[in-house]
């Protein structure tokens, strides 16, 4: 029996489903708010790639270092984006939360805190993780800027550890959260979403 299984994750700001083709026109539509892959420092679908990535984590899921979700408003609703468990390590307990968009109209909303909310409690107290990361490239601020609002700590910078589809080198950022840290930072990110307005 795999250690990761598809499940759905819901909340009163989010819904979690397993990625699906199913699922492809609505990214292909969600992606276009904000033109996300233009970002040159991550590595974002386009509408017309949105098949082939969809494929790619589906190819990674059936091999188990992968579990790739949808990501839906719960209060808006409709589709507005994609997030993973991934870089699986069942051995050790270790997972990353990774490969994440959204929409530009639902950034910075109580949606992502939920949603790493409901992804940290799923790996911490169903899958007994003793440690989540998160990476992103160096030069990404806004999303450092948000994996430190969650409560992770810095583990450090791999440098030139990628190299981008442009021959860029990217600097990667490393950040966790352990077992002994996941009560404060699930009190945290609990009460950070009954102080941020729907």
């Amino acid at each position: 029996m795999p250690w990761l299984e598809p499940v759905s994750l819901t909340g009163a700001h989010v819904r979690l489903e397993p990625l699906s083709q199913a699922h492809r026109a609505e990214l292909a539509e969600a992606v276009k708010d904000g033109e996300l892959w233009r970002l040159w420092y991550t590595a974002i679908p386009s509408p017309d790639g949105m098949e082939k990535e969809i494929d790619r984590r589906l190819s990674l899921q059936g091999a188990g270092a992968m579990l790739p979700f949808t990501v839906f408003d719960a209060v808006g609703g409709g589709v507005v984006g994609m997030t993973t468990y991934m870089n699986v390590d069942a051995a050790n307990r270790r997972v990353e939360i990774g490969s994440t968009w959204y929409a530009r109209r639902v950034q910075r909303s109580p949606l992502n805190t939920e949603a790493k909310l409901l992804l940290l409690s799923h790996a911490f107290e169903r899958l007994d993780c003793i440690a989540v990361e998160f990476r992103t490239h160096f030069f990404n601020r806004p999303s450092r800027r948000a994996i430190e609002r969650l409560g992770a700590k810095l583990d450090g910078i791999l440098r030139n550890h990628q190299i981008g589809y442009d021959g860029t080198l990217r600097d990667t950022a490393v950040y966790s959260i352990i077992t002994s840290e996941w009560p404060t930072v699930r009190q945290h990110l609990s009460f950070s979403l009954t102080r941020t307005p729907a």
